[in-house]
């Protein structure tokens, strides 16, 4: 396992803030005047990253801040080291691996691209960790990340290239890359994949999210395994962001079963009566089918309503997880979550101790997000150009882009190819950096 570092406080990590803001500076643009499908109709079938998308599709935060919402249920991680029973932790991680994808609903405001070089860092004391996280590529995009517990008890660590597709009415995001928790205390580590989202409606009508897909979670140490469908939501909606699925021990004996859908909660039963409850709803659902004759239309792409909007709580169930609700000025502030919203904050104490690589000081971000959007694009277009201008003077000298905070090797758990975090970054001694704003 990684030797735990002192991650005692001190003023090295006091980047600042103490009381958080709860809004935006400003609140979003309308986007009904413009139309993604005059820009997205010559892509068909393409790879997105190579794509330049006006600046009023994007929400004013980095790709590297949207992963950081991962984070906003560290308490699960906790709770997952608090237990001696490996169970109980796995069915903690499923939880947290559920609640990472949680704040992707209604999200639709696409996150900047990051630009090669650029970083971002969050320490939360009232959340118990610290994250660094750095854009290592950029074609591929692959964006590396590495968090810890301020108390030494976890580090959670992986690299995620998004690849993007779009498919006519809709743009699928798949989440390729590692992702690993490593719960010290215990001397365990966890792999998993994030489940693949897909935003419906690109071109008239409104905007809806799904995720769908299986995530398998390992349990490297005691062999156990937590396979999580991801649904997608099917003809009439009943399936509509449900998750489903086992943690069962190395010999696939299921040890727990646990349900729930991923915008909303996670609950665990015995399997035998989840399995019970699942015979029992499908033979209902099929004698609703044969009374209703439904006439089959052509699929269509606009959001399904489901049945019911919440999740039937399976008599002996316990709660692992729910949701914390949005803010009340969230449907005016892109969508954002309370945790989101304060991911771009930045005061003068906090400027003097991060980076200038830090996405806090990239200005078309910062433009946006107060609310000068003609600014944003002129900027967003200064540093894409700059960008390129670099990359073509490397090319001329021959001379290979180095990362500074990650370095390319296997993963140690399941060897796949992943981006491992050098150190030294909370030294806080920023020497020769790019300048690439």
């Amino acid at each position: 396992m990684s030797e735990g570092k002192d991650c005692g406080g001190g003023d090295a990590l006091s980047n600042g803030i103490k009381k958080h803001r709860t809004s935006l500076p400003s609140p979003m643009f309308s986007r009904n005047d413009f139309s993604i499908w005059s820009i997205l109709r010559k892509c068909i079938g393409m790879e997105l990253s190579k794509i330049t998308m006006p600046v009023i599709f994007n929400e004013p935060l980095s790709f590297l801040q949207r992963l950081t919402e991962y984070m906003e249920h560290t308490y699960l991680i906790h709770k997952a080291s608090s237990f001696s029973d490996p169970v109980e932790r796995m069915q903690c991680v499923a939880a947290f691996a559920v609640s990472a994808v949680a704040s992707q609903w209604e999200r639709t405001g696409k996150p900047f691209n990051p630009l090669l070089g650029e970083t971002y860092e969050l320490v939360r004391d009232d959340l118990g960790f610290r994250l660094i996280s750095e854009q290592v590529s950029h074609h591929p995009p692959i964006s590396a990340f590495h968090a810890e517990g301020l108390n030494n008890d976890f580090i959670f660590h992986g690299s995620i290239y998004p690849k993007l597709k779009f498919w006519g009415k809709s743009v699928e995001a798949e989440p390729k890359g590692t992702i690993t928790l490593e719960l010290l205390e215990h001397n365990e580590a966890y792999t998993w994949t994030n489940p693949t989202c897909c935003v419906h409606n690109i071109i008239v009508g409104k905007l809806w999210i799904e995720q769908y897909g299986n995530v398998e979670i390992i349990n490297h140490k005691t062999g156990d395994k937590c396979v999580l469908n991801f649904k997608p939501c099917g003809l009439f909606g009943k399936e509509l962001h449900k998750v489903e699925g086992y943690i069962q021990d190395k010999s696939k004996k299921k040890l727990c079963a646990l349900y729930g859908k991923w915008t909303e909660c996670l609950y665990s039963v015995d399997p035998a009566t989840f399995d019970a409850y699942k015979k029992n709803d499908k033979k209902n659902t099929e004698e609703k089918k044969n009374s209703k004759q439904t006439s089959s239309s052509e699929e269509s792409d606009e959001m399904p309503v489901p049945d019911s909007e919440s999740v039937f709580i399976i008599p002996g169930s316990v709660l692992l997880w729910r949701i914390a609700p949005r803010p009340p000025n969230s449907a005016q502030m892109y969508n954002f979550t309370s945790f989101a919203m304060v991911l771009n904050e930045v005061d003068k104490e906090m400027e003097s101790v991060i980076p200038k690589t830090d996405c806090r000081l990239r200005p078309d971000i910062r433009a946006m997000e107060n609310g000068e959007i003609d600014q944003a694009s002129e900027e967003k277009k200064r540093l894409e150009e700059k960008q390129r201008a670099a990359r073509k003077n490397r090319s001329k000298s021959e001379e290979d882009w180095k990362t500074r905070w990650f370095h390319q090797g296997p993963n140690p758990y399941n060897g796949a190819q992943d981006w491992i975090y050098s150190g030294s970054y909370w030294d806080r001694n920023y020497f020769n950096l790019p300048d690439i704003y």
